[in-house]
């Protein structure tokens, strides 16, 4: 079942980054049409964005291993955006 438009949209928010590089990759990832992304996809969106940008950024450019496999999908989506 996909995200409904609000959590989207909070999603979409919250993907705005201090970091040129990082924000740079979220907005590859949202550009036009925008990602189908489902509720399980979502949560580990929210978990990433919750993350301090310079620890999302080591693991977007595989810098750090990631320990979670709960956002592996997630991270190799933004990577690849």
């Amino acid at each position: 079942m996909p995200v409904d438009e609000r959590e989207r949209e909070r999603l979409r928010w919250r993907s705005r980054r201090g970091l040129l590089e990082l924000d740079l990759v979220l907005q590859r990832f949202w550009a036009p049409p925008g990602p189908e992304i489902d509720a399980a996809q979502g949560r580990a969106l929210a978990k990433l964005l919750a993350m301090p940008d310079n620890d999302l950024l080591d693991l977007v450019m595989d810098r750090v291993p990631n320990a979670d496999p709960a956002l592996e999908q997630m991270l190799v989506r933004l990577k690849a955006a």
